[in-house]
């Protein structure tokens, strides 16, 4: 297998974490096509290094990611869904797919590793492309309704790349939409001590969010939604996990440390 540098290599955080909680913690989440995964994971590093709180975080993250797109695809009788810098996400498994095409789009040494794990489903295609480039876009039905899903990409680049980014995609889809997850500043700051502590020196966070509202004027996009990631978490594993996990998840529910935001593009 290539060893991946750098951002790329972040991949393998997420994929510990949904092994790790699955195993865990099933009654909140459950990846079954992760924990088949589970032999790629060679950097034992990061599940040494992480806190109970931050593999909690991460597939909060995508549990709530879920139920966004979940609900985007019950809406419509066809659509797309794109998840763009895909990494090695398994959610075209855990979720009901029913007439929607998924459009899994990274850079091509990922996406190579991608499908030398995971095979393409049905109604899937994989995409070799860089998400601001665009060129994925011509791939796929612009006219149908369109969702694009961006986990954990957007903080390794500046406020102005995300900004037009929003811009562009806007001037191409007829009908989309867009969830993203972002952290506050002291979030940030958090999140690259995390990475650092896994192992991964060299992928530095940049891009965080105060205030949702005058981040969706500026991008010129009306806010849908602004979720925190640990409501249902706080619920469902509130006696099963320690103290400290406790807590760091109602701080940083309460603080906004860690949200989704949903725009209408």
């Amino acid at each position: 297998m290539n060893e991946l540098k750098g951002v790329e290599d972040t991949l393998f955080i997420p994929l510990t974490a949904r092994v790790n909680v699955s195993k865990r913690f099933p009654e909140y989440f459950f990846d079954h096509k992760a924990l088949e995964m589970e032999n790629l994971i060679r950097n034992k590093q990061i599940d040494k290094k992480s806190s109970e709180y931050g593999m909690i975080a991460n597939v909060a993250r995508s549990y709530n990611l879920d139920q966004m797109a979940q609900n985007f695809i019950d809406k419509h009788e066809k659509c797309n869904v794109v998840n763009l810098g895909v990494g090695l996400e398994t959610s075209h498994y855990r979720l009901d797919r029913k007439n929607s095409m998924f459009i899994e789009v990274d850079l091509p040494e990922v996406i190579e590793l991608r499908e030398k794990y995971i095979d393409v489903g049905e109604n899937e295609k994989f995409i070799k492309g860089d998400l601001f480039k665009l060129d994925w876009c011509d791939e796929l039905d612009s006219t149908l309704p369109t969702l694009m899903i961006v986990s954990g990409v957007f903080q390794y680049f500046h406020e102005n790349d995300v900004l037009k980014f929003i811009s562009d995609v806007k001037n191409i889809f007829e009908n989309a939409e867009l969830i993203f997850d972002a952290t506050n500043k002291f979030g940030i700051k958090y999140t690259n001590f995390y990475v650092k502590r896994t192992g991964n020196s060299s992928a530095k966070m940049y891009f965080y969010i105060e205030n949702p509202n005058e981040f969706a004027k500026k991008a010129n996009c009306k806010l849908i939604e602004d979720r925190g990631f640990f409501k249902d978490a706080i619920k469902i594993l509130n006696k099963k996990v320690g103290l400290y996990t406790k807590i760091s998840m109602k701080v940083a529910e309460n603080r906004k440390n860690a949200m989704i935001l949903h725009l209408k593009i």
